[in-house]
């Protein structure tokens, strides 16, 4: 409409169309108004912008024209003018006041253009979201997370689902105490949108989600036993614990891992996760060998950590194997091998752990004689070249470890010359990383020699207890109050996957397993491990797998 006149005239008649309906008792009977406003709609930029206001503010006293007023004004979001377009985006929670059938359809329009790159019409756009939200939690959260997809209904737009994500982890989650009552109610209705759409995650989303989940009161520290054990469950699925598996496979390795990790806190907390260690003691353990180097280190750990929390079923299941790998990391003296001290460490804090709670398991295993009255004593057998076998190489981890004690207090006195005479912050730096890492070796070897020492009876005391304090758990500590020179995080550990058991001590920790084995260099065998970028896989998005991977 280029005539100004004739575009003023067409403004004040909108106006007047207004006035008529807000001052009307009975609204439904101005049906000409109503169609006037809708009309104007496809005129100009102003007259655009103005019905944009009238369409949704009017719409409930007229169904009769609920599609046309709808159409019209979707055209409105559509418009190529900006401030037309984010007018229309805030009328559209208006339509669903008295109408909240309406919610999903505006729930979907709205996610359509989540991704604009105007701030504006974006910021609109969030707005409007929360604004439905705040009228039905309940309908909304449903509409979005059909956004987000399953491996029954997956997305069929990864952009959108990706700023959907992003929406709700940004600006939903963190008002959970507002807008999820009732608070049981709503809580469970979320949790059970989760776990659809955990069929089908990245690693970070995840990682997120479970974040998430246990932020709730539904979850928190005073939930009965069964909610940490669907928290679980939801991690065992995720693992794909039902899968054959394959050690080619690193994408399953990861993802498993980065799960028993992430079980730990419930395990802590008494549920009980026998699935993981049924796994690894019937698939992995057998080819140890064969995985990744920084993957075994991490297997380790985890199994290492889980030890305390173990069933005796549990433990006198594990017990074999667990002795298998200790004793080939425990070598011989004559065979000339370096010994990784990260594995033995591991390695004695699990078979103390699991030994503890069924000591008469060790008689056939390592040549003790542990009376329980138990037909498992096996103690009419002679089991004597198992002790002898075992208790030397028990001899052996403890001459390699104090000599390596020896080396790394040297190491020490040199790094501290070394920084009396360092110039630079850079040099500086350095050295005091060789003293960080040197020290959680110390650390390490101290831990050895501390498990090692009452397995040389007849019959052993087993550490069931907490007194060790895992080398690594400490490290963490001194690797995140001053980071490493050069250590810097793996430039593709940013597509999420990294995060998935960085916390607690993961990360950190398995940076800080990198350095140790550095300042071991030479006095110990190799063993580097810790978390890595791992790109697509966990990092990526699988379809139609049962654990949503590729």
């Amino acid at each position: 409409m280029s005539d100004p006149a004739e575009e003023a005239a067409f403004i004040e008649k909108l106006y007047e169309y207004g006035e008529q309906l807000n001052n009307a008792k009975d609204k439904s009977q101005n049906v000409q108004d109503y169609q006037g406003i809708i009309d104007a709609a496809k005129t100009s930029v102003k007259a655009k912008q103005l019905a944009a206001q009238l369409i949704p503010r009017f719409y409930k006293f007229f169904p009769d024209l609920s599609s046309p007023a709808l159409d019209a004004h979707l055209d409105l979001v559509e418009a190529e003018e900006l401030g037309v377009r984010v007018q229309a985006i805030r009328g559209l929670p208006l339509f669903c006041k008295d109408t909240p059938e309406n919610i999903g359809k505006m729930v979907d329009i709205l996610v359509q253009i989540l991704g604009s790159e105007e701030f504006v019409e974006r910021d609109a756009v969030h707005k409007a979201l929360m604004s439905l939200l705040r009228q039905d939690v309940k309908a909304s959260l449903t509409a979005l997370f059909k956004h987000i997809g399953s491996v029954e209904e997956p997305s069929t737009d990864d952009v959108i689902r990706e700023k959907v994500i992003n929406f709700v982890r940004d600006k939903v989650f963190p008002i959970k105490a507002e807008l999820l009552k009732p608070q049981e109610e709503m809580e469970r209705h979320i949790t059970d949108l989760i776990k659809k759409s955990l069929e089908d995650v990245t690693g970070i989303e995840f990682r997120m989600f479970m974040d998430f989940l246990k932020s709730l009161s539904l979850f928190g520290e005073k939930a009965p036993a069964e909610r940490m054990k669907e928290l679980i469950g939801i991690i065992e699925g995720q693992a794909d614990l039902d899968a054959q598996f394959n050690v080619s496979d690193a994408d399953h390795i990861d993802r498993l891992i980065s799960c028993l990790h992430m079980a730990l806190p419930f395990v802590v907390r008494g549920a009980s996760s026998n699935k993981f260690l049924n796994y690894i003691n019937k698939y992995i353990i057998s080819v140890f060998d064969q995985l990744p180097g920084e993957r075994k280190v991490d297997l380790l750990r985890s199994l290492a950590e889980f030890s305390p929390y173990t069933t005796p079923q549990d433990s006198r299941q594990m017990l074999p194997s667990i002795v298998q790998l200790l004793k080939k990391y425990m070598t011989w003296k004559k065979t000339g091998e370096e010994m990784n001290f990260t594995y033995v460490e591991c390695l004695l804090y699990t078979f103390h752990h699991l030994a503890h709670k069924v000591p008469n398991a060790t008689n056939s295993l390592c040549g003790y004689k542990i009376v329980t009255g138990q037909p498992s004593d096996r103690l009419g057998e002679d089991f004597s070249e198992h002790y002898n076998d075992f208790t030397e190489r028990l001899n052996n981890v403890e001459e390699f470890t104090r000599a390596t004690i020896k080396k790394l207090t040297q190491g020490m006195d040199e790094n501290n010359k070394s920084m009396a005479g360092a110039k630079t912050d850079e040099e500086k730096e350095k050295i005091k990383t060789k003293k960080q890492n040197a020290t959680t070796g110390l650390r390490t070897c101290n831990n050895i020699l501390t498990m090692t020492k009452p397995l040389h009876a007849k019959v052993p005391s087993f550490i069931g207890d907490k007194r060790i304090n895992l080398s690594w758990k400490e490290a963490t500590k001194a690797a995140s109050t001053a980071p490493a020179a050069g250590a810097k995080r793996p430039a593709n550990a940013a597509n999420g996957s990294n995060n998935i058991a960085s916390k607690k001590g993961r990360g950190a920790g398995g940076l800080q397993n990198q350095l140790v084995n550095r300042a071991l260099e030479g006095l110990s065998g190799g063993g580097r491990g810790g978390m890595r970028g791992r790109g697509r896989g966990w990092g990526g998005r699988g379809r139609g797998r049962g654990g949503g991977y590729r």
